[in-house]
């Protein structure tokens, strides 16, 4: 897989993530004693980034053997780029 294919396929993961933000945060606030959060937003934001991160090294990993240290950093990059885009989503709506 080249690059443009997994910053794509990240993306899409993240698109598709952020489109679930309200329904996210409404949960979590619905059920504040069961996950015992503080902040709905900040943990919505590190399940999308998780989400992301964990995504590109499945796809990786379902290519190839586990994703080297640089593989890693391509996808941490990727992801990173896309940051304000998802904390424009999470904490201004």
């Amino acid at each position: 897989m080249n690059d443009d294919e997994l910053k794509t396929i990240i993306e899409q993961t993240i698109n598709g993530a952020v489109l679930t933000i309200p329904a996210y945060i409404e949960e979590i606030k619905e059920n504040k004693e069961t996950f015992k959060v503080e902040n709905p937003q900040e943990f919505v934001y590190g399940m999308v980034i998780g989400m992301a991160l964990g995504i590109g090294g499945a796809i990786l990993s379902s290519q190839k053997e586990a994703p080297t240290e640089e593989d890693q950093l391509k996808i941490r990059n990727i992801v990173y780029e896309n940051i304000p885009q998802i904390r424009e989503r999470i904490f201004n709506n």
